[in-house]
């Protein structure tokens, strides 16, 4: 039996303003976490989804640093239940069974590989149906809702989701989304829609891919000044940019340097006009 590291649950009010994601890390994921924290971030995105996550390795990495004094109780983990769709041969549940019991089975394994007994959030990875909701989806909410009203999900949300798609959970779930995570486009006004939804009933909005989803954006002139005005990096004035509109960004890094630069972007303060026009920067 895993050794599970026990502690009290972070406060929805202690939610990050960063966090740091784990996909497609590989090998690699165990040192990267460690090194996260290490560089200050205290809040770590992962799935249990083989194909792209390690989340057992996760669990190694907050292992590690709860034995070099970095306590679970100070570190945000999140993670996620991918419906069949999303995975290759390795299934973390058994998919012959109901949509309820995958849920339960992938939770449960989830956390034995985070060796814990609790997480701070949980997400639905991506809904089942399109453009709206389906039946599917409504099941594995309400397997979503039961976790947290177990005590083990701090929040519960959901990711790639659409505006409809989240207006229609918002207005009849039992239980709202508390965060959404979804994959932010410049050229489509950085999720206006749906940050717009989140902003107006209290969801944490968590962008993702804002760098490699914009390259033209991290090369342009007025964004390439806007860091030259403040000292920084383009990436850093993006990441700013995020926290400004209300987003909780995630970034993805390998390199150390690039991690501490990251969290700097905390220390800057955009004005209003650059604020507004990067939001529309994908308008012009």
């Amino acid at each position: 039996m895993c050794e599970r590291l026990e502690y009290s649950p972070m406060s929805i009010r202690q939610a990050p303003s960063f966090i740091y994601g784990t996909a497609w890390k590989k090998d690699a994921t165990t040192e990267l976490v460690r090194s996260a924290v290490s560089a200050g971030f205290r809040a770590i995105d992962t799935a249990n989804q083989p194909r792209h996550y390690s989340e057992p390795l996760v669990g190694e990495a907050l292992g590690a640093l709860a034995d070099n004094g970095v306590p679970r109780e100070s570190l945000f983990i999140q993670t996620k239940f991918t419906p069949i769709g999303g995975h290759d041969n390795r299934v973390p549940y058994d998919p012959q069974m109901d949509l309820t019991t995958q849920v339960r089975q992938s939770f449960e394994s989830s956390l034995k590989h985070l060796k814990t007994d609790r997480v701070d959030s949980y997400l639905l990875h991506g809904p089942y149906s399109h453009p709206g909701l389906g039946d599917e989806d409504w099941e594995v909410w309400a397997a979503i809702e039961e976790i947290h009203a177990s005590g083990r999900a701090g929040m519960i949300g959901i990711s790639n989701v659409n505006a409809w798609q989240l207006a229609e959970l918002i207005g009849k779930a039992g239980v709202k989304p508390m965060a959404v995570q979804n994959r932010c486009f410049a050229n489509k006004g950085w999720d206006r829609e749906v940050r717009g939804i989140c902003r107006a009933n209290g969801i944490m909005y968590q962008g993702f891919s804002l760098l490699t989803a914009n390259p033209g954006v991290m090369h342009h002139p007025e964004v390439s000044a806007i860091a030259h005005r403040l000292g920084v990096q383009p990436a850093q004035v993006i990441f700013r940019f995020a926290m400004q509109v209300g987003m909780a960004p995630l970034t993805g890094t390998t390199n150390l340097q690039h991690m501490t630069e990251d969290l700097k972007a905390n220390t800057i303060t955009l004005t209003a006009g650059e604020v507004s026009f990067i939001e529309s920067i994908g308008d012009c």
